[in-house]
């Protein structure tokens, strides 16, 4: 009887980091922008000169706003400086040659909308044009404008005031122009230098940003993100140059924030990984392919791709957590209350300050003669090279004084290798739904988590509900609007505000279970919550209930606290410690826990909150056993493992080996 043996299904690959990232200053969108600057004005000189033929002139300032609307494109992506001013400079100069009608942020808004819902008939506002019957074409084209105008209006409560008076200034302004020109007979030369030429752009823009990429295709962005746009292939050495690109706008609608001189190159990285995905791909004469017949067509034609490895997120190679003085790179104001601490880390500690979403440091200052020492989470990507952190103003609060008073760059502090295990595995080739749900600076460690997850895992989507009082209070607000522009499809933010009369009314007040349980999805892979003891443990408490897996639901506090009279009952031990490749033998006192012990006896143990929240003072039981009075911070995982906190744990018997390099 023959063996029939079955073929293991193949491992997709994983989509890599693209590649490119945010430029300080995009140098390619400087010099489009330039050059379009300077041909509009050449045909403006020319035709209020009569020096070159209507023609001539109409066609040049077409062509300049057509490149302008590429500036404005990759603006309202921040994808021109990772510097929010800069990209809002570039798109609101480039919006007034494109379409004077709205504003840059308005757009911004409408665009990022088409992003979310792409091919969504009732709410793809670019859906007009890539959804148009054939017959209907060279007319929607030319109008593609007109259902952003309506759109907007549709929309107009869930805009900030301020973005709606610049739109209506602009319409004013506009239409004030038209009818000047009109009553003074000069109507035909604006016609000539700007309403023609941009006519004919937008007609171009509707054709080659709109219709290519998108008609006839039936999955929207929600339903299939690889199957809602396409890439068109061949006569790429015109194609490219001629579209700007946006021959590969697949590679534009994964990764919004690719520059767009860029997207060839991530194309090229991702290829393989895009083709087990299915992804739409076209000739230029609009024959499809299917994964298969292009890898045959690309042989064909001669063409090499490679695959990258993904950039994953890891620990620090400290063994325990120590501590290195380290050089204030940046203080940047977020809030009134509130600054972003940026550290410059020197080549030979970049390992030891690697880390991963969701950890945080602690720092030590010597502060009115007192040593002074406070934890704070990460709040920058674990797979940038940055070690950032935010800190908070409290009343009374020593070192949030200091921070957000008195320090500045090029001072130094003293600060601990990365600790803490809030964030969870990350698997470039899963496909995952995450919520996070955190209050005031309870974003920080959820802001890695989020930055990495969506950078790390292309196919996850995540949804984070933010509470705070007002808008002038949200930490990382334009962060977080700059993320949904990158992200449109696979990021939502819900702030919540609780003294904002302009808010929407569901959306005012505390996060609290009135709320959630009727917001909250069911099908959630992984929860993050982040806030005061009540809030966490209340909507802890809440998901349990729900059914959630309590191994899927992590916890991060700001702080912890000790029940007095909790550590009675428990009597002296001898205490071994394993610390940077060294032994101590220590006494403990009756009621004592480790850390103590080991700090009365000089011991330099790694801790910081002393209330079993921050995980810094995490160590492994090699021989005895522990009781915690409690744990806000170790996993279960870690439990079974055998590790402990120990500024909450006590010995239960005469001896204890604690190992804090495990």
């Amino acid at each position: 009887m023959p063996v029939i043996t079955e073929k293991p299904a193949a491992v997709p690959h994983s989509l890599p980091d693209p590649g490119e990232k945010v430029p300080t200053i995009s140098w390619p969108i400087v010099a489009i922008f330039s050059g379009a600057i300077a041909v509009f004005a050449f045909s403006t000189w020319a035709a209020l000169g009569g020096r070159l033929p209507v023609p001539v002139t109409v066609l040049l300032s077409a062509i300049a706003i057509f490149v302008l609307f590429t500036v404005l494109h990759d603006a309202a992506h921040y994808s021109v400086s990772t510097r929010r001013w800069v990209n809002v400079a570039f798109g609101r100069v480039a919006m007034l040659f494109v379409s004077p009608l709205i504003s840059f942020k308005s757009f911004a808004f409408i665009h990022i909308e088409h992003h979310r819902n792409t091919n969504d008939d009732e709410n793809d506002p670019d859906h007009f044009v890539s959804g148009a019957p054939l017959w209907q074409v060279p007319v929607r084209f030319a109008l593609m404008d007109v259902p952003y105008l309506s759109f907007l209006v549709r929309n107009v409560r869930r805009r900030p005031r301020a973005e709606v008076l610049e739109t209506s200034f602009l319409l004013a302004v506009s239409a004030g122009v038209i009818v000047a020109c009109a009553l003074t007979g000069d109507l035909w030369t604006l016609a000539v230098l700007y309403l023609i030429p941009e006519r004919v752009a937008m007609f171009v823009l509707a054709w080659w940003f709109d219709w290519l990429p998108h008609h006839d295709l039936q999955d929207t962005q929600q339903q299939n993100r690889y199957r809602a746009t396409r890439n068109r292939v061949g006569s790429e050495w015109i194609l490219t140059p001629l579209l700007l690109s946006q021959n590969y706008h697949l590679v534009h609608h994964l990764h919004p924030s690719i520059p767009f001189h860029r997207y060839v190159a991530a194309w090229r990285r991702n290829e393989e990984a895009y083709l087990e995905r299915e992804a739409a791909i076209g000739t230029v004469f609009g024959r499809q392919f299917a994964p298969d017949e292009y890898r045959e067509w690309k042989r064909l034609n001669g063409k090499l791709t490679r695959l990258l490895p993904v950039r994953a997120p890891k620990r620090s190679t400290a063994g325990a957590a120590e501590f290195h003085t380290l050089r204030v790179a940046r203080v940047d104001r977020l809030t009134e209350d509130s600054v972003l601490v940026g550290f410059d880390v020197p080549d030979n500690l970049r390992d030891r300050f690697s880390f991963e979403p969701g950890q945080h440091i602690t720092l030590r200052a010597e502060l009115g003669g007192e040593t002074v020492r406070r934890n704070y989470s990460l709040c920058s990507a674990a797979t940038s090279d940055a070690l950032e952190i935010a800190v908070k103003h409290v009343p009374g609060g020593a070192f949030s004084s200091f921070a957000t008073e008195q320090l500045q760059a090029g001072d130094t502090l003293e600060v601990m290798t990365p600790t803490g295990s809030f964030g969870t595995e990350l698997d470039p080739i899963a496909r995952k739904s995450y919520v996070a749900i955190a209050a005031g600076s309870g974003i920080t460690p959820v802001l890695s988590i989020l930055r990495t997850t969506l950078a790390v895992e292309p196919e996850s989507e995540f949804t984070l509900v933010y509470g705070n009082r007002d808008a002038a209070g949200t930490m990382f607000r334009h962060e977080l609007d700059d993320l949904e522009t990158r992200y449109a499809d696979r990021l939502a933010v819900v702030h919540v505000r609780s003294r904002d009369p302009r808010h929407p009314e569901h959306l005012r007040g505390r996060i609290d279970r009135t709320k959630l349980e009727s917001w909250l999805p069911d099908a959630v892979d992984d929860w993050f919550l982040c806030g005061p003891v009540e809030m966490v443990t209340g909507l802890h408490q809440l998901l349990l209930e729900r059914g959630a897996d309590p191994q899927r639901v992590h916890l991060e506090l700001f702080h912890g606290h000790r029940e007095h009279g909790i550590a009675d009952g428990f009597g002296p031990a001898k205490v071994d410690l394993t610390l940077r490749g060294r032994q101590h033998h220590v006494p403990l006192a009756a009621g004592d826990t480790v850390l103590e012990a080991a700090l009365k006896a000089d011991v330099e143990a790694p801790y910081a909150c002393l209330g079993g929240a921050c995980g810094t003072c995490k160590a492994k039981v090699l021989t005895g056993s522990v009781q915690m009075e409690q744990n806000f911070a170790l996993p279960a995982a870690d439990l079974e493992a055998g590790y402990v906190l120990t500024c909450q744990s006590h010995p239960t018997g005469d001896e204890v080996h604690i190992d804090y390099d495990a």
